[in-house]
């Protein structure tokens, strides 16, 4: 982009922000004006890894649930950061990572999507036993580091005071002082985030590294201090968070959950302006679907439709277009192709998709597995292998450090001559590479779930959302794996279950028309497409959405999150 255009889009995105707030501002007056008195139990908000300074979708979605619970007398408590952290995941700056975060800008874009109420805000403490406690660990130390503060006089006064109370008195304080006990798994709880910011699964040992994790730990323990101290006071009846993976977020999900509170947690839908709730992990994608589901003709002509479009590449995810031209195969990959056996591609993933703690259950990470994979390379000439690296790899602002174009280049993967190496640039089209191949593997990547719609067997390496349900193959082992590729590798044909087609259709059906929850009538792309901004509407709108009703019904009443049947 020309340095003038830069300029010109970076103005144009001030003024769309500014003029967002204002209308941030003012719908939030008027939810403060029309609230009826609140009763019961609250709920309570929190997110302070999405959306600095800035309208994200994930912030979209959090204001609009929390205003119609508000609309409808639930009480809420918004836990907002005011410089509560030395160093948060999205103020974090890679190349310098000793930079404060901008602090400023997040607190006022905070308090105008808080307008009209009285947020619990909380500031930053540094321990200093703590601070003295991690001064010296590597980075090996500080990802399994636990922090354990037992104050013994209030236990004893705690338990003392519940002989006194009535049972469920009794209960409250028994469980508080459990709690002064707790032992925090603070590195484990900052270890996805840490990761996720610096774009690498394998953490260099460095001064810089150490610092930054020393912080967010630092950072971690002030939250878990700040919100125990919110739950004593307030006793919700549920919290709810945004994604619950980055360590504010993931260490307040974490003492909620302690006390036996419910926790929910969204992140972006399959479908463009739609979230996704859950009161598991939200990046896991739990989905309950009944045995007896089966779809029927109307509910496969969805699907179908939506299956064309994105075998086109015509989809988005989270605002993003990956293809804007995809292309098909040239006539130098089918040459090169005819002088082998059989085709087998290998598709991987982004580097935050594989570093989360329920991906790698098989293998330690997803380089781990290639390497892996590298070795049947080697045993298997007659056999063209294609690594296909994934187009998020190299997104602008999010771009890996520790890639899949790395890992060729550091073996040198490309000096084989039964290996075509895909880049993150190239617009290949995946589909028809599906279709010539002998079989597929993958990591975690969704591609693996519509291979398998597609009728091609699947040999998975880590654990995925469709890994949930019997789609594709998913050995449990390294040693299996190994195994299973051997054995694919040299068999005549490949004999699929049945069952993994019907239920990759089901789980894609479920993601994208059950558990997408709408929110298009409300929101809609800013300048920058990942970003968002208000629709003109009216409150009763909001209140009467059927995304919102799903949502009030599974925070209030439990339930499973999901649009009905008939939407």
């Amino acid at each position: 982009m020309a340095m003038k255009d830069f300029f010109t889009q970076r103005i144009k995105r001030g003024l769309v922000r500014r003029l967002n707030n204002l209308k941030i501002t003012a719908m939030a007056k008027r939810v403060a004006r029309q609230e009826p008195q609140p009763s019961g139990a609250p709920v309570l908000f929190f997110k302070a890894s999405t959306g600095i300074d800035d309208l994200s979708w994930n912030s979209g979605f959090h204001l609009l649930a929390s205003w119609a619970f508000r609309l409808l007398g639930i009480p809420v408590i918004y836990f907002a950061c005011n410089s509560g952290m030395s160093h948060c995941v999205l103020g974090t700056n890679r190349d310098h990572v000793q930079k404060k975060p901008p602090c400023k800008s997040c607190v006022y874009q905070s308090k105008t999507l808080y307008t009209g109420t009285n947020p619990h805000w909380f500031t930053f403490e540094r321990d200093k036993e703590l601070e003295k406690t991690l001064e010296n660990l590597n980075v090996g130390e500080l990802s399994k580091f636990q922090w354990k503060l037992i104050n013994y006089d209030v236990i004893a006064r705690s338990r003392e005071a519940a002989t006194k109370q009535s049972p469920r008195e009794s209960e409250i304080a028994s469980s508080q002082s459990a709690l002064l006990a707790m032992t925090l798994p603070l590195g484990a709880l900052c270890l996805p985030g840490l990761r996720w910011v610096l774009r690498v699964h394998h953490l260099k040992d460095d001064e810089a590294t150490r610092y930054l994790f020393r912080e967010y730990i630092l950072s971690a323990w002030n939250v878990a201090q700040k919100f125990e101290a919110l739950l004593d006071q307030t006793q919700p009846r549920a919290v709810l968070v945004f994604n619950g993976q980055f360590f504010p977020e993931a260490t307040a999900r974490y003492m909620a959950l302690k006390r036996g509170i419910r926790v929910i947690t969204h992140e972006v839908g399959l479908q463009p302006a739609t979230a996704y709730f859950t009161a598991g992990e939200a990046t896991a994608y739990p989905i309950a679907i009944p045995e007896t589901f089966e779809m029927n003709a109307e509910q496969n002509a969805k699907l179908d439709a939506y299956l064309a479009k994105r075998f086109q590449g015509d989809f988005t995810m989270a605002g993003i277009k990956f293809w804007a031209d995809m292309q098909r195969l040239d006539e130098s990959f089918l040459k090169k192709a005819a002088g082998f056996k059989q085709i087998v591609p290998v598709f991987t993933n982004v580097i935050f998709d594989t570093s989360q703690p329920h991906a790698n259950t098989v293998f330690e990470d997803m380089f781990d597995w290639l390497d892996l994979v590298l070795e049947e390379i080697r045993s298997h000439p007659e056999t063209l292998f294609v690594i296909r690296a994934h187009p998020d790899e190299t997104r602008v602002r999010k771009a890996s450090r520790e890639t899949v174009a790395g890992w060729v280049e550091a073996r040198r993967v490309t000096d084989l001559p039964n290996v075509v190496f895909v880049s993150p640039q190239e617009t290949l089209s995946s589909y028809e590479l599906i279709l010539k191949s002998k079989f597929v593997m993958v990591y975690n990547s969704t591609i693996g779930l519509e291979a398998a719609i597609m009728g091609a067997a699947v040999l998975c390496a880590g654990k995925a959302r469709f890994t949930q349900y019997p789609t594709v193959f998913f050995p449990q082992t390294v040693d299996e794996v190994r195994g299973k590729m051997k054995e694919f590798l040299a068999a005549d044909a490949i004999v699929v279950p049945l069952e993994f087609k019907r239920n990759a259709r089901r789980f894609l059906y479920y993601q994208l028309f059950r558990t997408s929850l709408p929110f298009g009538e409300f929101l809609e792309p800013s300048v920058r497409t990942t970003q968002t901004r208000l629709k003109s509407f009216g409150l009763e709108e909001v209140v009467s959405s059927e995304s919102v009703k799903v949502i009030m019904e599974g925070v209030l009443e439990g339930g499973d999150f999901l649009l009905k049947a008939n939407q």
